[in-house]
């Protein structure tokens, strides 16, 4: 009896022990996490097939987002899609003869899209309608109407889309997104896996976001408001119900939501839109800079690299080496504040463009003009632009084309070099340029490509 209240005594000894080490160790709980590398992409949010949905929470207890939710529901709708596809069987062509290998069958996408006026203007995203052979839209009443394509932007991914309604619509009107602030509260509205008219809230999270490189847009609003398939071409609308942009995309490794999304700024929203009413297409404003990413990479602003001759950078008295740091009073960091700022901008305006010259400040009024007509070599992956008459007698030669690298190739960059001779031949325009190396490229015969490098050295180059 003794030895078994012994051995009771010193189970309870030790479990008082460990307790107490317990307690002294671990006095506040732990959760430990393995992370690793995980590789994200970018992938634009109109929904076509399936997956898993999830979501994020928030603390909404200091905000009320009835108000704008009341405001933008109505007006944001459900865009379905319906495109033809032809599939081709090569075998059933062989086996049951002519025309019986080709099958064509139908593709149903859906997205979403804002009303942006009482008689049925809607933007969305192309990419929600790119190839469409019917387009349908539903309201949040539940009425469907067929709408008609007046115009899209495939470079910043906008389309503008007309329904004839009897009645009057509720529509979104468009904020300033240069005001919109980080840390700001937002709602995304849209229908994600065809869950007609969500509403999800977050915060800006960043402006003036470069996905990836991506050389279109270069301007997005990020947010965490929960976005997933389904809400591409929906509402990004602040606390009082108005728009501040277009939701497109998320930064994601699962195709559903993992924490950021991605607004096409209202400011480039509409700005696309009244250039595919008036022009029907879009207008490009240009300051007439040449921007190089490597000479940027250590510079808060944008330093030129050099300055186009006979546009409005160089008549208003911009420099080689001068750093844009604002642009209307807004704030430039990086090329794609400035890309943002112009892509909101039609050729013909003036923009106040304050620049860093050697620690002083200077603010110059700059006419934007109109973005030259690009001449790109695909097999080269260069755009070519015409020199000006100035520019050839500074570099001592008679005639030449300069390379825009479409590729950044590092330190092996030929960009801003000037093509003098090919196979011999003198260049001295882009475009018979461009003929010249894409007709040699196809023919797949020796090019050599006598060019300027950036010291005003010249340079050989030779492909097979």
């Amino acid at each position: 009896m003794k030895k078994i209240l012994g051995l009771l005594g010193i189970a309870i000894l030790g479990g008082v022990i460990t307790l107490g080490g317990y307690k002294m160790f671990f006095n506040e709980s732990s959760v430990f996490q393995s992370s690793g590398s995980e590789n994200s992409k970018t992938i634009r949010t109109n929904f076509v097939t399936t997956s898993n949905e999830t979501s994020a929470n928030f603390d909404y207890e200091s905000v009320d987002f009835t108000l704008a939710a009341e405001k933008s529901l109505d007006a944001v709708v459900h865009v379905k899609n319906t495109t033809t596809r032809t599939q081709y069987n090569p075998l059933a062509e062989f086996f049951y003869g002519n025309g019986s290998g080709t099958r064509k069958f139908e593709q149903v996408g859906t997205g979403s899209g804002v009303i942006i006026s009482s008689d049925g203007y809607i933007v969305t995203n192309n990419h929600v309608v790119d190839g469409a052979n019917d387009i349908e839209i539903i309201l949040n009443d539940k009425k469907v109407y067929k709408a008609k394509l007046i115009g899209a932007d495939k470079n910043d991914d906008i389309a503008l889309l007309k329904i004839s309604a009897d009645n009057e619509l509720p529509f979104i009107t468009f904020a300033n997104s240069d005001n919109v602030k980080v840390g700001e509260w937002v709602l995304a509205v849209g229908n994600p896996y065809n869950l007609t008219s969500t509403v999800t809230a977050g915060i800006v999270s960043a402006k003036g976001r470069d996905l990836d490189g991506n050389g279109s847009i270069d301007s997005f609003i990020q947010t965490d408001a929960a976005v997933n398939p389904g809400n591409s071409g929906g509402a990004l609308v602040n606390t009082r119900g108005e728009l501040i942009g277009i939701n497109t995309a998320i930064s994601s490794a699962t195709g559903s939501f993992i924490g950021y999304s991605f607004a096409i700024p209202s400011n480039i929203t509409k700005k696309i839109v009244d250039d595919l009413l008036e022009f029907g297409n879009v207008q490009e404003a240009v300051l007439g800079i040449v921007f190089n990413t490597q000479e940027n990479n250590d510079v808060l602003g944008v330093k030129i690299s050099d300055v186009e001759q006979g546009q409005g950078a160089a008549k208003a008295g911009l420099k080689k080496d001068d750093i844009i740091v604002k642009v209307n009073n807004v704030k430039i960091t990086k090329f794609a504040d400035l890309k943002g700022q112009l892509t909101a901008k039609r050729p013909g305006e003036f923009v106040e463009i304050t620049i860093d010259r050697n620690g002083e400040l200077i603010t110059k009024n700059v006419q934007l003009s109109k973005k030259p007509k690009q001449l790109k070599s695909p097999s080269f992956n260069w755009e070519l632009k015409d020199v000006s008459k100035q520019e050839l007698k500074d570099k001592g030669i008679k005639n030449g084309v300069k390379i825009v690298e479409l590729i950044n190739r590092g330190e092996n960059s030929l960009n801003n070099y000037i093509i003098t001779k090919i196979n011999d031949k003198p260049v001295s325009d882009a475009e018979e340029g461009v003929k010249m190396l894409e007709s040699i490229a196809n023919s797949k015969s020796y090019i050599i490509i006598e060019m300027i490098n950036l010291k005003g050295e010249k340079e050989t180059l030779r492909f097979r």
